[in-house]
């Protein structure tokens, strides 16, 4: 735990942290691995053409995502406070960079509000995948039962609760007892998971042409859409701009070495999306589906994909509880953000702010759960809720808290504040790769996260 004295200076309190390396690599890996590896990641590839998408999401990551994740932990560990407090305490006095967290937890809540509702299709599969229900070769059947579990307004209400109820019990817990003793647990499981499918996938016949397809580059399908599709990708997948690496990073440890364990989590991240492409692309080349099937990818095509191998009932079901270990570290995470600035900064016990996030997300979550039902004519913008909360988070608030946070680390907090707190006050000696960082968030990942901003916001 970690030791810190409250705002008048007086006495020491404990405050709940990662306990060791080990959980502090799979609570920071559980928070960047979601749907975004099993889900978004094999369809986005399987649409923009491949190995080719793969090398430049790989440059990327190195670009955008991991110093953003750089940058959002050493400011959590630094200020060793929730992400609203984390920015008041660090920017220069009366200037106002504590809006960029204000907008992070803003993003964390809607995101968690259609973000539960997607994990709550995944827990209702895992039950589906387990009764038979999906286990057709035939899209179309697949298609429909998907269809009667979204247009369910019963269902969709139940299975939303059912997983923040999960979720917030695992927060009742504490940090170090609650989110580093599960995230601890099912990170690992989820590789061996991951493991076992992706061995089925590679023998069957026809294997080969999806390997082909996810690791033989057609440099000639790059577009410049292609480009910010993968740019894009990096900064989502990792969980930042919404304030969940500087919640994380403030429960580190002061002798962690961030940038080796960041590194960490980007290939582990990496390599899960990997480990998903290769379960998912060798299985639907090899019973004629197409990898460029889009969203529908999960829900619709993989258990028809399924269906169609030998035992293909049982690997189905490892294949949704895997997906649903992946949502459960991503909304730990997400709903820690608002969580802990309830507790910390107003006070309040984190069993009552828990209780006060689930209930609220309860009502608003809601009404994404029932986009595709009762409310489905229900829009504002021309969006139904569900749609509305991933554009606003996804393409306006995301990528401002991307972008102010490199502004604030590049050009107000500067080089020696990041230096000694990346070198663990000199302790390591990495100040070449420190510079080179330095020059990266000050530079070139806003510019690449504004280009993706105004790409989803429909100006380039």
């Amino acid at each position: 735990m970690n030791q810190d004295k409250n705002k008048s200076g007086g006495e020491a309190k404990l405050r709940d942290g990662f306990t060791s390396s080990f959980g502090v690599l799979a609570a920071t890996l559980g928070s960047a691995v979601g749907l975004g590896n099993i889900w978004k990641f094999p369809y986005l590839t399987g649409t923009n053409g491949g190995a080719g998408f793969l090398v430049v999401y790989v440059l990327a990551t190195l670009l955008v995502g991991l110093p953003v994740m750089i940058s959002e932990i050493m400011l959590g560990r630094k200020a060793k406070r929730d992400a609203v407090t984390t920015m008041k305490m660090l920017a220069p006095a009366g200037q106002p960079w504590w809006l960029i967290s204000t907008f992070g937890v803003l993003a964390a809540f809607l995101i968690m509000a259609f973000y539960s509702e997607v994990s709550a299709w995944v827990f209702a599969y895992i039950f589906k995948a387990i009764g038979g229900s999906i286990l057709s070769n035939d899209p179309k059947v697949t298609s429909a039962a998907f269809g009667a579990l979204i247009s369910d307004p019963v269902q969709s209400l139940l299975w939303q609760w059912l997983v923040l109820a999960l979720i917030g019990g695992i927060l009742l817990m504490g940090v170090s007892k609650g989110i580093e003793a599960v995230t601890k647990k099912l990170m690992p499981l989820l590789f061996v998971l991951l493991l076992v499918i992706g061995a089925r996938s590679l023998m069957l016949p026809g294997a080969a042409q999806g390997l082909a397809f996810l690791f033989t580059p057609d440099f000639s399908k790059i577009t410049a859409g292609v480009v910010l599709t993968a740019v894009g990708l990096a900064f989502f997948k990792l969980s930042i701009g919404m304030g969940t690496m500087i919640t994380y990073g403030s429960y580190f440890r002061d002798d962690q070495n961030i940038p080796l364990t960041t590194f960490r989590v980007m290939c582990a991240d990496l390599f899960v999306s990997l480990l998903a492409g290769i379960a998912i692309f060798p299985a639907v080349f090899a019973f004629g589906f197409a990898p460029s099937a889009g969203p529908s990818l999960l829900f619709i095509t993989i258990p028809a994909v399924f269906a169609s191998m030998p035992f293909g009932h049982v690997f189905m079901v490892v294949f949704f509880v895997l997906a649903a270990i992946a949502a459960t570290g991503a909304m730990l995470s997400i709903l820690e953000v608002p969580v802990s600035v309830l507790s910390e900064r107003f006070g309040i016990s984190r069993a009552k702010a828990t209780v006060a996030n689930l209930l609220l997300l309860g009502a608003i979550g809601s009404g994404c759960a029932l986009s595709n039902s009762v409310l489905a004519d229900v829009k504002l913008f021309g969006m139904t809720f569900f749609d509305l909360f991933d554009f606003v988070t996804s393409n306006v608030l995301m990528p401002m808290g991307g972008i102010f946070l490199c502004l604030f680390v590049g050009w107000v907090w500067g080089f020696d504040k990041l230096k000694a707190a990346l070198s663990n006050e000199g302790a390591l000696k990495n100040e070449a790769l420190l510079r080179v960082l330095f020059v990266v968030v000050r530079f070139v990942s806003p510019l690449l996260i504004l280009v993706v901003m105004l790409k989803g916001l429909g100006a380039i």
